[in-house]
């Protein structure tokens, strides 16, 4: 990217901004003219930035020349508003949980396809270490917080999935198939937490659990990750049962535990 492109992005970025500023002080629709004057842009200038906005769902065209912000805005600011709360509760849990069982502690959420670790408490053993990178991205079928998700979906957005993706295999163990993978996540429903069988990466292996919001939404994952020879299958429960602390901090009631308060 040349200096005069990069300026010319940044410019746009700017007065995008500038119209989502200008919409924001107003509670009914906003006309291209009113826009224009109060940011100062060429109403041409305006109706292009506009329109990319309204196709990315930022701005809602409610009928020709009037704007207002769009849905977009809202679902993104409920998946910050979650992501802060998640990582805010977690992780005096996280912390307990690596000290019990000595092993690298994961906090992760969903961003499309993908799985993004947001936090972590690390093994401080001196043999082999797994270390998830803050930010650091992975397929959802590969990682057993990423099947909790999948699970969540539906079994036809799991094949919108898969055939979207095309299941691409990491190792010789991940699930590459759609008929594997739905008889993975068949069993994740089952027992109530997901396991990552060197999928990733050979020789690591994880052990995954889902986190709720207090309406009952799957928001994060938690999970430990360990070198397979290290990795405990019977953790399942006790990383189910932080899961759910983790839940019940946010709010999150079981339906059984609700009906107990009515």
């Amino acid at each position: 990217m040349t200096e005069s492109t990069a300026k010319s992005s940044i410019q746009v970025l700017e007065r995008m901004m500038k119209l989502m500023d200008a919409l924001a002080g107003h509670v009914d629709p906003v006309n291209l003219k009113q826009l224009a004057v109060a940011t100062g842009l060429h109403p041409s200038t305006a109706h292009r930035i506009l329109s990319v906005m309204v196709e990315n769902r930022l701005v809602d065209r409610i009928e020709p020349g009037t704007y207002r912000l769009g849905i977009r805005l809202l679902e993104l600011g409920n998946l910050v508003k979650s992501r802060i709360n998640v990582r805010q509760e977690a992780l005096a849990f996280m912390e307990k949980l690596h000290k019990e069982l000595h092993e690298t502690v994961n906090l992760s959420v969903r961003q499309g396809d993908e799985i993004v670790y947001v936090e972590r408490t690390l093994s401080n053993r001196s043999m082999m270490r797994v270390v998830h990178l803050i930010g650091a991205r992975a397929p959802l079928h590969i990682t057993a917080v990423g099947k909790l998700f999948l699970l969540e979906d539906g079994p036809e957005s799991i094949r919108e999935y898969a055939k979207r993706t095309g299941l691409p295999g990491f190792t010789r163990n991940s699930l590459n198939s759609l008929p594997k993978l739905l008889q993975e996540l068949d069993r994740i429903r089952r027992q109530g937490y997901a396991f990552d069988n060197e999928e990733a990466e050979k020789g690591v292996s994880c052990i995954g659990a889902g986190i709720r919001d207090d309406e009952g939404h799957l928001v994060a994952g938690l999970s430990i990750s360990a070198p397979s020879d290290r990795l405990n299958k019977a953790w399942a429960t006790r990383i189910r049962e932080t899961a759910d602390e983790i839940s019940h901090a946010l709010g999150y009631r079981p339906p059984q535990a609700a009906a107990r308060y009515r």
